[in-house]
């Protein structure tokens, strides 16, 4: 087994997007019927004694003798082994959770080489909000960021077929692909009266990870993009860099931040935190003990430092992590949007050598104990963004940080 968070939103950014196909119901108790499906082998291995599986292999058995395809393939045969697949799929998703999902031997290979770093697509995160499938976040310089994409935009179809009931794994299945390869996404965006389509051409995607800048109002601005491996690293060049200015205004950008490694959520939320201090809460429920993730207490920085971040509807997982806690604990000002609620922890388990689940095992909450999955994270202060600002090349909210820190 593997803890999971830590890839996981970097696995989705990376990806780039990251389910289950259809659903198996089993009673519990009952009477027993008498079906037994034939090749079929350990059927009872590992079986709850309270669950009544007779439904389940009675379906099996009447489809596999009444079942005929209307398929013109000629190749149509379903094997015992698909089916079997195809039930865990279901069993995973009577869960409800997006996040649980079963990986069949072709989409672990997929998930795998997503693990490994080898990227071709568009350049986004995906997930499901309201039972729908949602932007996250686009990333910065990718062909979904050059094409418009927005967060929170709804995908209502890829390439003219619906994704009502497709999932997130089988949606990154259809919109991935090799580059120079094009995708036809219908979107719906709040604000606009009609569904419209977005064509984007598929490329090798290159994860951006940080970037600075000094303004002439004395204001040092670090825009970090994800939590990547390399961003603790990247992050803490960019502090030494804001310190050799002499300023004591700084404004951290986790707009669009879909999230990343949880450890470098906490090695960065430590430069600005005593040590000891609680960063984030993983909380396993019922009776297993959470487990608390603590800064290391870099705390370089005294009382001076007037400290932004902002954050919007893009912003998740670590994003949300990092800007809660500092926020929570008093050394930052959040401003922005409410961010997307991707609070969860996944674990990636193997099934058999060619299968694996990837299942939520924990949500994460904040250090007051908020969880960040219910309804993200609200920004200490509110400040939409309009498709007007867009269009019109205006930042509100980084105007309102900038007020905010000349001011204090």
């Amino acid at each position: 087994m593997k803890n999971f968070f830590s890839r996981l939103s970097l696995i989705t950014v990376s990806v780039i997007l990251i389910g289950a196909s259809f659903g198996l119901g089993f009673f519990l108790g009952g009477q027993q019927a008498h079906f037994k499906a034939t090749n079929v082998i350990n059927q009872e291995t590992g079986k709850p004694s309270a669950v009544d599986f007779s439904p389940f292999w009675k379906a099996w058995n009447i489809l596999e003798n009444k079942f005929v395809s209307v398929s013109t393939s000629t190749d149509n045969a379903v094997s015992n082994e698909d089916k079997v697949w195809g039930a865990i799929e279901g069993l995973a998703a009577s869960y409800g959770d997006p996040y649980t999902v079963f990986f069949p031997p072709v989409e672990a290979e997929i998930f795998e080489s997503d693990i490994s770093g080898n990227f071709q697509g568009v350049g986004m995160e995906i997930g499901i909000r309201d039972g729908i499938l949602t932007v996250i976040s686009p990333l910065k310089g990718t062909p979904a960021f050059r094409a418009g994409l927005l967060a929170q935009d709804k995908i209502l179809a890829i390439d003219e077929e619906s994704t009502a009931n497709l999932g997130i794994e089988k949606a990154v299945q259809k919109i991935r692909g090799l580059e120079g390869t094009t995708v036809v996404l219908t979107i719906y965006r709040e604000g606009v009266e009609e569904p419209f389509d977005v064509s984007i051409t598929r490329a090798v995607i290159d994860i951006p990870t940080i970037e600075t800048e000094l303004r002439s109002d004395g204001i040092f601005v670090i825009r970090l993009f994800s939590f990547s491996a390399t961003s603790p690293n990247l992050f803490r060049n960019a502090l030494r860099e804001f310190i050799l200015t002499g300023s004591n205004k700084l404004i951290l950008d986790l707009r669009n931040n879909p999230g990343g490694y949880l450890e470098a959520a906490v090695d960065i939320a430590s430069w600005f935190l005593p040590a000891g201090k609680i960063i984030a809460v993983e909380d396993f429920g019922g009776e297993e003990n959470s487990r608390e993730h603590r800064s290391k207490g870099y705390d370089i920085f005294n009382d001076t430092l007037k400290f932004v971040i902002l954050v919007n509807r893009g912003s998740a997982s670590a994003s949300e992590i990092l800007a809660g806690a500092l926020s929570e604990l008093g050394a930052a000002t959040v401003v922005g949007q409410q961010t997307f609620g991707k609070g969860s922890v996944q674990e990636l388990v193997d099934i058999t050598d060619k299968t694996s689940l990837k299942i939520t095992i924990a949500k994460w909450l904040t250090p007051n104990g908020n969880s960040i999955s219910v309804n993200g994270l609200t920004p200490d202060v509110v400040i939409e963004m309009t498709l007007d600002d867009l269009e019109k090349d205006r930042d509100p909210q980084l105007q309102k940080a900038v007020e905010i820190l000349l001011n204090k």
